[in-house]
């Protein structure tokens, strides 16, 4: 086209016509487009080219590259602009699908919600510092020490998915060891732990027999927790699939565990005769709702608090006061008793020697508790000497 050599105004099938230059850089033949001829007029067209033509042959340019290389900018800073929310909604969905209880991604949602996302819901996730990390923490640090600790962690967990994505370049400013260790009191110092309620060891009898008295599906489902000490969670989900009456084996399967491992539960006499008067309903859940599904944490904790004892022990607690027993009453071996409960072995050394789960051993322990639970506990003021005793034979 004239004054513009290499110009050209294409004319696509569709009647569309817009402005080409056509020339060589360095050993390549390239096609550069100059924008559509109905928005740029042929003045403009040619000056573009003559400028593209003289940045070609005096600064070496290939401006087809040049392009590419900003468009990729503009993407990667676009990407960068991702908020931490929408990190951070992506990170939950992730953990949901990960999760063996729906309620671990809920409460991921639901500490972020009150605490993070209104400093950092909107920020750019490459923008995120230190400061900003310090303004979620320190308001609530001292008071509420144990769920800041885990908004921190989960707040971590965020900014790590952000750099894997290519959302972020700088360090992460959550981590704890030499970081937020310097600015915030470690918890330890400042945090209580408060353990759950347990009922005492000498009161188990008594509730158990108050216990065996209620009626409904709940009272059932607490009764076989306190037969067998697993998690709330593992109860009110069990099956009649996972249930082996004549061998008297409760197996429950790696992704109902919180540990993720399958777990063999042996039973006792009373918690085979507990199973046995269930209802079968055709397979399924054991144990149900009044309205169908699965039985809540709440309806387990409704049962103690209309037995009166929410102040005595909560249903975890029952957990702890078997752990109570075989330590206080019994010989048990401390593995044992924490393979019991599908504790996880912390030491590694001790954890590869033990592969086995000595369900033998354990069998023997839970028909041991389960008589203990059967037996009124002796009762103070009906002791008699043993010179009474001798005294009155003679």
């Amino acid at each position: 086209m004239g004054g513009a050599p290499g110009l050209h105004l294409q004319v696509s099938k569709n009647g569309g016509r817009s402005w080409i230059l056509r020339t060589t850089v360095g050993s390549k033949r390239r096609d550069i487009g100059l924008g559509s001829a109905s928005e740029v007029p042929v003045a403009r067209a040619r000056e573009d080219a003559a400028e593209l033509k003289r940045r070609i042959r005096e600064e070496g340019i290939d401006p087809v590259l040049e392009r590419q290389a900003k468009r990729s900018e503009l993407i990667a800073a676009q990407a960068k602009a991702i908020t931490f929310e929408q990190c951070a909604a992506a990170v939950i969905k992730k953990k949901q699908a990960e999760a063996s209880n729906p309620k671990h991604g809920k409460q991921w949602a639901s500490t972020l919600e009150a605490y993070a996302y209104p400093v950092l819901g909107k920020m750019a996730i490459g923008d995120i510092e230190l400061p900003h990390i310090v303004q979620v923490l320190e308001p609530y640090w001292e008071e509420k020490t144990e769920t800041m600790t885990r908004v921190r962690q989960r707040i971590e967990t965020v900014l790590a998915y952000a750099s894997a994505h290519g959302y972020r370049d700088a360090p992460n400013v959550a981590v704890w060891k030499n970081n937020l260790d310097a600015i915030l009191p470690a918890p330890t110092r400042i945090s209580k732990v408060k353990h759950h309620r347990a009922l005492p060891i000498d009161e188990v009898h008594d509730f158990m027999a108050a216990l065996r008295k209620r009626k409904g599906e709940a009272a059932r489902c607490l009764e076989l927790v306190a037969l067998t000490a697993v998690r709330s969670n593992e109860a009110r989900s069990a099956c009649w699939e996972e249930i082996d009456l004549e061998s008297r084996v409760w197996t429950i399967p790696a992704e109902r565990m919180k540990a993720g491992k399958e777990h063999r539960v042996p039973l006792s006499d009373a918690a085979v005769d507990l199973l046995r008067g269930m209802p079968c309903k055709g397979g399924g859940l054991i144990f149900s709702a009044p309205r169908g599904g699965r039985l809540s944490d709440a309806g387990m904790s409704a049962v103690l608090k209309r037995m009166g004892m929410s102040d005595k022990t909560t249903v975890h607690g029952l957990r702890s006061t078997f752990r109570d027993w075989t330590a206080e009453r019994t010989s048990t071996p401390h593995h044992i008793a924490e393979m019991a409960l599908a504790h996880t072995i912390k030491n590694d050394a001790e954890a590869a020697y033990r592969r086995g789960d000595l369900l033998a051993k354990r069998a023997k322990l839970m028909q041991q508790w389960a008589d203990f639970i059967d037996t009124p506990p002796a009762k103070a003021g009906n002791v008699t000497s043993i010179r009474e005793n001798k005294a009155s034979a003679e």
